[in-house]
């Protein structure tokens, strides 16, 4: 008679992260091979989850999906008790290495701070008999090329980058309170997978949807890094017997004895596809620290029954014929696909509400609320300006200590008395001369424009340089026009490297003037700002306000700010170190037209509008106007919740000041 234990019967479990690559691979699995097991899934939904990764499952009656953050802990304990679990898998992570060099403290609030938030809730309950923590190969630091033994599950753990910190900083605490409290923890440790369903700034599916694209496969280095690939079925059969079968307070390994190159991974590519590895590969700036191998010892996990059972050639045409299958998979990925994403993301905070495959769980809007402030002060100029205005409102209301420059930004001795007065951590310039009422005042008065537009940014920036200061400088984007290049209504917009090309106005020369010089100060974050709006439609610089005022208009589509939205993401930005030229507008156009039948639509429906054409309106102004749009993907990838301006007009302008 077998000595071995029975295996573990889990009956309801938590999936973390069930809409990211692995987990949906294990969801769908458990849900398909044990109707008796009653399955939920939490999950946020950021950048990388899909919830068509999980859409087989929902029609089970064993299924339910909660979109939620691990880091709300009253969600978190809500679902434990609510929904009876006895079993955590733990898969929700930011994963991807790129990413945490960008922005690790994002990292650290997702691995570690949620990671922290469930054994709480674990401890807390006390109704869990399983806690299945999932962790990386990385966090063993990198392996001796020449070794033929792989790490052991007793290695000294030695991440060397701020994502495997992150992991093995969880692991820690997952072991604190497996000894401390006695919660039943076991923690996997895996090699790379992959499969269907992965995001694509992984290696494996970014360069198959390249090769489809026809572009080049980049590779970091000379393309010599060791990696040990896994087929994500084969993975989630792994985790399938750890459940069943792991001991508590153990750790596993998910490893493969066969290893491949970066290089050798590109050229498999390049021959499924019939491609010239010679021509279809380019090599690019390594990453600060590429650990050259990770190899795993896998024999604890086999001693349970587990084998990888899918051969790499099999499993990589099987992703190849996936991706071919399905490139829209998601929305817009093009800057996953570049050589060194940078997709940092803004966090969802505990004040989001709960929503479950039923509809509305809960509403979290008073849990746990921080304003995140700690350490920081800010100096504003612009106390009279519209955006001077806002931000000061906006560091009010969250708890973010700042004063008002007195200064003026010509006096450099003025601002220097400033800064020695509030000490402050981040200076923001929203000062500067727009024109009164509008920029044609700028073309009768050259010298004052000057004075602040350029002379008075560039005292600014240097002092804050001197003092070590990041400049958070709102800029504009009306200095390009549509070209060529740049046609209207193409949908390909200007970048934050293009020069200048509008000079119609004497306001626009300054401010391409300055941006241009101000390239040389690496302390200076500068936002492209482009014709402003806000939800207050009283105000005379909102533009919306403007043409609604006008007796005739053009109708041109243009990129656009909603200030509403942006200007905290502005303070974000500067909480992130952001530095250099930023599009700081909502990605596409919108036209006048659009904008004015909104306008109708949802607050006067009287309301009607005439247009004319560019050449009539010369006659009525005395500088022309800049019309373009901008490429925000640069925005949009640091912040990938952001909306397009069709969609936060509405959500920010129109919906709030419905009065139809």
């Amino acid at each position: 008679m077998s000595s071995d234990p029975a295996p573990y019967a889990p009956k309801k479990i938590l999936i973390t992260g069930a809409a990211g690559f692995i987990a949906s691979h294990v969801t769908r699995r458990l849900i398909k091979d044990y109707p008796d097991y009653s399955i939920v899934a939490l999950d946020k939904l950021d950048y990388c989850s899909n919830l068509k990764n999980i859409a087989a499952c929902r029609g089970s009656p064993n299924f339910k999906f909660v979109k939620g953050d691990i880091a709300c802990a009253d969600l978190v304990n809500h679902l434990l008790i609510a929904e009876d679990i006895d079993t955590i898998m733990h898969f929700a992570a930011q994963t991807h290495v790129d990413n945490s060099f960008g922005n690790s403290f994002e990292f650290t609030t997702n691995n570690i701070y949620g990671t922290h938030v469930l054994l709480e809730a674990c401890k807390v309950t006390k109704k869990i008999k399983r806690f299945i923590h999932v962790s990386t190969d990385e966090v063993y630091g990198e392996t001796d090329m020449e070794t033929d033994i792989g790490n052991p599950e007793a290695s000294q753990l030695l991440p060397t980058n701020p994502y495997s910190a992150t992991k093995a900083g969880a692991e820690m605490l997952v072991m604190a309170y497996h000894r401390s409290y006695g919660l039943p923890i076991i923690t996997t440790r895996g090699n790379n997978v992959y499969g269907p369903n992965q995001y694509p700034e992984k290696l494996i599916p970014k360069f198959i949807l390249l090769a489809l694209k026809g572009e080049q496969l980049p590779i970091h280095g000379d393309g010599s890094n060791v990696r040990s690939f896994l087929y994500c079925e084969d993975v989630a059969e792994a985790f399938d017997v750890i459940l069943h079968k792991g001991a508590i307070g153990h750790v596993y390994n998910i490893g493969t004895k066969k290893e491949r190159r970066v290089l050798d991974v590109a050229e498999d590519i390049c021959n499924l596809y019939g491609l010239d590895p010679e021509k279809s590969i380019s090599y690019v700036q390594d990453r600060p620290f590429n650990d050259h191998r990770y190899f795993l010892d896998d024999q604890k996990l086999k001693m349970l029954g587990w084998q990888e059972s899918t051969p790499w050639e099999a499993g990589l045409k099987m992703t190849m014929e996936w991706y071919t299958k399905n490139p829209d998979w998601w929305d817009d990925i093009s800057a996953a696909l570049h050589p060194h994403p940078r997709l940092s993301m803004i966090s969802h905070s505990n004040d989001d509400s709960w929503i479950s495959q039923k509809g509305l769980v809960s509403d979290a809007k008073e849990a746990g609320k921080s304003d995140g402030s700690s350490g920081l002060k800010f100096l504003i100029y612009g106390k009279t300006g519209w955006i001077g205005g806002l931000l000061g409102k906006l560091c009010k209301d969250g708890g973010i200590p700042f004063e008002y420059g007195q200064g003026r930004l010509e006096d450099r001795m003025s601002i220097l008395k400033d800064i020695k007065k509030v000490n402050p951590t981040h200076v923001f310039n929203a000062a500067g001369v727009t024109g009164r009422p509008n920029v044609d005042w700028c073309e009768s008065h050259k010298v004052e424009t000057i004075r602040t537009n350029v002379g008075g940014t560039l005292t600014l920036a240097d002092v804050c340089k001197e003092h070590d200061l990041l400049m958070m400088n709102f800029a504009t984007g009306c200095i390009f026009e549509y070209d060529q290049d740049h046609q209207e209504g193409s949908g390909i917009g200007f970048k934050e490297e293009d020069k200048p090309n509008f000079t119609g106005s004497f306001y626009s020369k300054t401010k391409a003037m300055v941006e241009e010089l101000l390239r040389e100060y690496e302390n200076v974050c500068t936002l492209r700002v482009r014709m402003p709006i806000s939800s207050d439609l009283s105000n005379p610089r909102n533009f919306i306000t403007k043409i609604t005022r006008y007796s005739k208009v053009v109708n041109i589509p243009n990129s656009m700010t909603v200030l509403d939205e942006l200007l905290p993401i502005s303070i974000e930005m500067a909480k992130r170190n952001c530095r250099g030229i930023w599009n700081f507008t909502n990605p596409g156009v919108v036209s006048h037209n659009e904008i004015l039948e909104m306008y109708r639509d949802y607050i006067d429906p009287e309301f009607k509008w005439m247009n004319f054409d560019l050449e009539e309106q010369a006659k009525v102004i005395v500088a022309p106007r800049s019309n373009n749009e901008l490429d925000a993907i640069k925005l949009k990838n640091e912040f990938p919740e952001m909306l397009s301006i069709k969609e936060s007009i509405l959500e920010h302008v129109f919906k709030p000041n419905r009065k139809t």
